[in-house]
């Protein structure tokens, strides 16, 4: 009985973000006999599998970073926004975090963040090879439940517009109604956050309060996060 992940034609197709050709990742992919790689730059994730779904592959060091510089909340929306399913891949061991500094509560807020309020999944790999067996494994388990018939490119299991809304939400201050003005009046969710303050206070029922708190949320790092133990276990 095969109880494996055999190789099975076609084959996997697999397009790496170009700035990911240091990582180890993409030849990792390469030595898979079942997975075809196409390396590019892509405008969004670093790996695009099968135009289903769009892994962003972060070392835990680079996720602290992301956190401090204010980029995470950012990046993260963009990637829930997409129409490909979005996954996030944390890579490396505990022990990595111990030069950066974060705070062990500021870790597991910008997880639940991600997981719970925007939807991604998260998934820990120790190394680069391991980051393309989960890659890989993705891939193949959703051939096998989907019986050959993967989700048409472009659709999600919820509406791209309700998506859209439960991520605006998570913005301070907005309800149903404002994440609805915000997304009339922007197009995107994208477009959103990176507006500036005085384009947001002239959205019906941002007052400038709300409008300060939405860009010291998308844009400035958190100082009290500082620099004092990184005991987190993932």
């Amino acid at each position: 009985m095969d109880t494996g992940f055999s190789c099975q034609t076609p084959l996997i197709r697999i397009i790496a973000d170009d700035r990911e050709q240091r990582s180890g990742t993409i030849e990792a992919l390469k030595v898979l006999e079942d997975v075809e790689v196409f390396v590019q730059r892509l405008a969004l994730g670093d790996y695009e599998v099968e135009g289903n779904f769009l892994f962003e592959r972060k070392t835990l060091l680079d996720f602290t970073v992301s956190i401090q510089n204010g980029r995470l909340f950012d990046q993260a929306c963009r990637l829930a926004s997409s129409p490909k399913r979005p996954v996030l891949i944390l890579e490396g061991t505990a022990g990595d975090l111990a030069t950066s500094g974060m705070r062990r509560e500021a870790i597991q807020g910008a997880l639940i963040t991600i997981s719970l309020f925007l939807g991604i999944p998260v998934l820990r790999s120790q190394s680069p090879k391991e980051s393309a067996q989960l890659i890989c494994y993705a891939a193949k388990q959703m051939r096998r439940i989907s019986v050959g018939a993967l989700p048409h490119k472009g659709k999600r299991p919820k509406g791209k517009h309700r998506t859209q809304l439960q991520i605006l939400q998570g913005l301070p201050g907005i309800g149903p109604a404002k994440a609805g003005r915000l997304l009339k009046t922007f197009g995107s969710v994208e477009n959103a956050i990176s507006a500036r303050l005085e384009e947001l206070k002239e959205v019906e029922g941002i007052g400038k309060m709300t409008a300060e708190n939405i860009r010291w949320i998308v844009s400035e790092p958190e100082s009290e996060y500082g620099f004092q133990n990184a005991d987190l276990d993932l």
